[in-house]
């Protein structure tokens, strides 16, 4: 109830029958190492968490990879994307005036996401941030995937980051609509009732399979194929996806993998 009234959520609200109070969240989002990547207090006080935080995975994601981008002589590139921006109008007028309207533009414009990442790490290859909803990291891996195969770097950082501020806040349930009226996520479950939006980030390291094992890498996964397509307009509604499209962008990503037989697949992920 607390955290609730601090961010301002009127206590009949949250007291409704239908708020739904589960929802899952990071541990510390407000939290940056800021010297580190070279941002004084006010650069760090007006950038968006999402920035914040998707940057510090990357630079966990390039450690961990054993990589050390100022001893890499190849190209890096960053492909990513985030939420719609929530912080911004918690600006305060004192951080506008201190920073400037393009300060706060910069800090917290969607487009920005890979760009940061790309200067604060001194990472050369392209720097795309993607926007495609729900997607939007899995084609973050795509669009990655295809530059390094293209030529276009040596190495690729892929992914996505979800924060909205205030982040302690549930919504309201309503008959027909997308969320879980208890919060918890069952899918193809017989008691499912809908879905639950929280937060977090991801982000993995691609090389071509050849340089990572000439390397000595640790290789997790290898993508064997990817594909993308829209179903246009041929699904039940805006949001809803398309069986023919789905059937499609499937069988044009394992041809893109060699032809891989499907019945050798032995998971699948579903949309939404």
């Amino acid at each position: 109830d607390d955290g609730l009234r601090a961010v301002g959520v009127p206590e009949h609200r949250f007291n409704d029958r239908y708020y739904i109070r589960l929802k899952p969240l990071l541990d510390d989002v407000a939290g940056f190492d800021a010297r580190l990547f070279g941002f004084n207090g006010r650069e760090a006080q007006v950038t968006d968490p999402q920035q914040r935080v998707f940057l510090e995975v990357c630079h966990t994601a390039l450690e961990h990879a054993g990589c050390a981008p100022d001893r890499y002589s190849g190209r890096i590139g960053v492909y990513g994307g985030g939420a719609p921006n929530s912080y911004m109008v918690h600006e305060s007028e004192a951080a506008r005036q201190a920073v400037g309207d393009l300060g706060i533009e910069i800090s917290n414009a969607s487009d920005y996401i890979a760009t940061r990442v790309a200067y604060a790490l001194d990472l050369t290859g392209p720097a795309i941030s993607v926007e495609t909803a729900c997607s939007t990291a899995l084609v973050a891996v795509h669009l990655a995937s295809r530059a390094i195969r293209a030529g276009e770097c040596e190495m690729a950082l892929a992914g996505a980051v979800n924060i909205r501020v205030p982040d302690y806040r549930g919504e309201m349930w309503a008959e027909n609509s997308v969320y879980a009226r208890d919060g918890h996520v069952r899918a193809f479950d017989a008691g499912a009732s809908g879905t639950n939006f929280g937060f977090g980030a991801g982000v993995v390291v691609l090389k071509d399979l050849r340089a990572a094992l000439a390397d000595g890498d640790t290789v997790y996964a290898v993508v064997a194929g990817s594909a993308i397509n829209n179903d246009g307009a041929a699904r039940s509604s805006f949001s809803a996806p398309s069986v023919e499209g789905q059937r499609e962008v499937i069988l044009a990503a394992l041809r893109d993998a060699g032809d891989l037989a499907p019945d050798t697949i032995g998971y699948v992920e579903a949309h939404g």
